[in-house]
């Protein structure tokens, strides 16, 4: 009910949301600050802002409801070994189209277990395991210095490729290019998705730290933007081949080369749900 007044900024509005009378929100509001001795809300103009007190109680009641819910699932899975939702992070070098065979098979047996994809970038994938939004993580590059608790398998190797549009002066430039060659040009990168851990540069960003960019939030977009001819840099060939073979991209040999990196699966150690047991092995190499 607090979050509800704070994300609609009145008693009214989140009763709308709640499926109550007004009058219900109000009276439970008042209930709890007389229960309590002290005033969660007050006006400003025609919204209801929580007081600090209030801010406190609702961003730690909010701790309080996730651990809740953590403890009922923990409780479950122990009694079937099976959890019932796991959540999946795919970075974004990778496309959903990858893990669509494997989510297809689970599906065919365990229906009834929900599957949350989200998309992380660099660090972010780390991030998301280390802090629990993800239970396990498809694809993730680089490993930070400060990820520890977590194991690892390998899942694949990606290939760079250095990309720019047909018509773009570098594409009838002299190859092999090096990088005073394209200094000039604007690159493109892909942001870390990182929300605490420090940011993480790949290997491919560390080649454009002298040159403007312009940066995007997926690969997709990054893709886009180099079919556009608005910008320069590495892209997974797994995720071009379609634009290479059609022209809309033109692959330009580097120098020095950028090495296949190496993408992995990541999880949290001592984790034995049998849903992350089962994509661990399925994904596995």
């Amino acid at each position: 009910m607090l979050d509800a007044i704070d994300r609609k900024g009145s008693f009214a509005a989140a009763a709308a949301a709640l499926y109550r009378v007004p009058s219900a929100v109000t009276y439970s509001v008042q209930k709890l600050e007389e229960d309590l001795g002290v005033s969660l809300f007050k006006k400003e103009g025609r919204r209801s802002v929580l007081t600090p007190a209030g801010r406190v109680l609702l961003e730690q009641g909010r701790e309080i409801l996730d651990a809740a819910e953590r403890l009922v699932e923990t409780t479950r899975q122990v009694h079937s070994g099976w959890e019932s939702q796991l959540n999946i992070a795919l970075d974004s070098l990778l496309e959903i189209e990858q893990l669509a065979p494997v989510l297809e098979a689970f599906y065919r047996d365990h229906p009834e277990i929900e599957i949350t994809l989200t998309e992380e970038v660099l660090g972010g994938a780390w991030e998301a395991v280390i802090e629990g939004r993800a239970d396990l993580v498809v694809g993730a590059a680089e490993r930070p210095p400060t990820a520890t608790g977590l194991s690892s398998r390998e899942f694949m190797q990606v290939e760079w490729v250095f990309a720019v549009h047909p018509e773009h002066p570098l594409a009838t430039a002299p190859t092999p290019l090096r990088r005073d060659d394209f200094a000039d040009y604007r690159a493109v990168v892909v942001m870390d998705s990182s929300r605490s851990l420090p940011p993480q540069t790949s290997q491919t960003l560390r080649i454009f730290e002298r040159q403007a960019v312009l940066r995007v939030e997926t690969v997709q977009q990054k893709i886009a933007v180099q079919e556009a001819g608005l910008a320069v840099g590495f892209l997974p060939r797994h995720r071009i081949e379609a634009q290479l073979a059609a022209g809309k991209l033109v692959e330009l040999a580097v120098d020095p080369v950028v090495e296949p990196a190496p993408l992995q699966l990541v999880w949290k150690s001592g984790s034995r749900g049998r849903a992350l047991r089962w994509f661990i092995e399925e994904l596995s190499p």
